[in-house]
């Protein structure tokens, strides 16, 4: 019997095939908190609610919801709906960033809420193994959330509205 139990829970336990797996798993998981945490940076140190660890934990989610599937060898229209899904659920985790005041045209959180949103795709592109493409989108964020609010100051005070 014991026996049986320890063969069982051994065989739950297999995920990796070989150490090769394993150290693609903890690159690509690694690669997406490092990413994510690059970007809920900026939020933190703004004070916002989603900051550091919001953002690593939606790209290592967005990674994983991708690389399990793919590694289950689910073909690219499968993909497409996993893909699809992650999108979705994110959208949906935005939306609750984005809080509209008294004035219906007065909406704040949209920054956090696009930040969530490139962070998933971020996630999404290290999930499927783009991890060159993953941090030069990183980059690309990165600029955005910190060298445009320098550049925007600059220009308000230069340019007389």
């Amino acid at each position: 019997m014991m026996e049986i139990i320890g063969n069982t829970v051994m065989s739950e336990f297999s995920d990796f095939n070989d150490v090769s797996e394993l150290v693609v798993v903890v690159i690509r998981l690694l690669s997406a908190a490092v990413l994510g945490g690059l970007l809920g940076l900026e939020r933190e140190l703004r004070g916002k609610a989603a900051g550091i660890r919001t953002h690593m934990l939606v790209c290592m989610g967005a990674a994983l919801f991708i690389f399990i599937p793919q590694q289950a060898g689910i073909s690219d229209s499968e993909m497409s709906r996993v893909i699809q899904g992650v999108i979705a659920g994110i959208g949906f985790l935005c939306a609750g960033t984005i809080i509209t005041g008294k004035d219906e045209q007065a909406a704040t959180g949209l920054t956090t809420a696009a930040g969530i949103w490139f962070t998933a795709a971020i996630g999404i592109a290290v999930g499927l193994g783009r991890e060159q493409t993953a941090v030069l989108c990183a980059v690309l964020a990165w600029v955005v959330l910190y060298v445009m609010p320098f550049f925007t100051r600059f220009i308000r005070n230069k340019i007389p509205w």
